[in-house]
């Protein structure tokens, strides 16, 4: 090792020294009241960032959805979509999502239009049946050649409570609606 790194972990050491040997207790104290607000932002960071992250790859599948149903290559709905409007796990869609989400609970609507002025790309509003699950009728249809086809893909992302009362939950249930949405125009189809 170089001189200034042997040097620069000595000076280090007898700083974490120095911290263990104080006697009159300043320094806890100091880090008793710094740590609770230095944790809440480190949670509430990383809490952010899964949420993001969950976001932008709900996003990505809901792209990949609309590059399929474009070209009328959009999965039937009995091969993707169960009676709760959940994906099922046969999907390309599935691959996307479930290195960080639960494929089996993402819901999917799929409606077509007459034109991208009158397409709804809003969140959607749950209803919730007596045993806490969401209890909406999601649409499935593909669309016909030349109509707008709106592609949402809604999931309940299971947020945590952090320190100092931090919670990015928008749910009663204490989850966090996420939704990746993609808008498109059905190709015709060739031979």
């Amino acid at each position: 090792m170089s001189r200034k790194m042997v040097a620069y972990l000595q000076r280090c050491g007898r700083d974490v020294a120095r911290f263990r040997a104080a006697r009159g207790g300043a320094t806890i104290v100091e880090f008793a009241l710094v740590a609770p607000a230095f944790l809440a932002m480190l949670l509430s960071i990383l809490e952010v960032s899964y949420f993001l992250f969950a976001q932008q790859t709900l996003q990505t599948a809901a792209v990949e959805a609309g590059r399929l149903f474009m070209t009328n290559r959009g999965p039937a709905q009995n091969q993707t979509v169960n009676g709760q409007g959940q994906l099922l796990g046969t999907s390309s869609i599935c691959n996307i999502i479930q290195p960080l989400l639960d494929c089996t609970q993402v819901m999917m609507d799929v409606q077509p239009y007459q034109s991208y002025g009158g397409a709804n790309t809003s969140m959607p509003s749950l209803t919730y049946n007596g045993q806490g699950n969401v209890s909406n009728n999601w649409s499935y249809t593909a669309g016909t050649p030349g109509q707008v086809v709106v592609i949402r893909l809604i999931y309940q992302l299971t947020t945590m409570k952090g320190p100092l009362g931090f919670v990015l939950a928008s749910l009663g249930n204490g989850k966090m609606e996420v939704m990746g949405v993609t808008a498109i125009r059905v190709e015709p189809s060739t031979g």
